[in-house]
């Protein structure tokens, strides 16, 4: 079991969002404690009380929201997690962290942590491949970051390709190999 050990489950704007709500079960049902980050765009799919409901958590979101307690939010997220896991990991969140951009609570919290991270990519066949998209996943594995590869199947655009978030079977396997 993973008694005592934290998770911070980044969640992005992606159709396979609702996934995210089954890692966050998944991850519980092993033993870890799950906070959820979302960005502001990930509202879009869906609303911040389901993953607080689901991990029993507070759902942390915006840079400037009222924070829990006096505590840096982004640092002090940062410090707990024993692992920061990104799933889905849009091409967005991969290139910001490429970039070293820190502009939202998810990116801040990546850049400040000391425990690994793990990018679970989840996004369009096109964006997958693109040659900005695969250099920015050649340039985090090289700095550490560890990727959980997506699979092929049916994409958001109704075609079949690679672009679909890995099984959260292989993604909570993955967690509890590295912690």
């Amino acid at each position: 079991m993973a008694k005592d050990k934290n998770v911070i489950l980044g969640v992005t704007a992606s159709i396979a969002i609702y996934k995210a709500c089954d890692i966050v079960l998944r991850l519980k049902d092993e033993g870890f404690s799950v906070s959820v980050v979302m960005t502001k765009e990930a509202e879009e799919f869906i609303r911040p009380i389901v993953f607080q409901g689901l991990s029993g958590n507070p759902v942390y979101r915006g840079l400037f929201d009222q924070p829990q307690s006096w505590e840096i939010e982004h640092v002090s997220l940062a410090q707990k997690a024993d692992l920061v896991l990104v799933a889905p990991a849009t091409a967005n969140i991969i290139a910001k962290v490429a970039c070293g951009i820190s502009d939202d609570l998810l990116s801040c919290v990546i850049s400040a942590t000391n425990a690994p991270v793990v990018f679970c990519p989840a996004m369009n066949e096109q964006m997958y491949k693109n040659k900005i998209t695969r250099g920015n996943i050649k340039k985090l594995k090289a700095l550490g970051y560890k990727f959980i590869e997506p699979r092929v199947g049916r994409l958001a655009c109704g075609k079949i390709g690679v672009g679909c978030l890995a099984e959260v079977g292989a993604i909570v396997k993955e967690v509890k190999r590295i912690i």
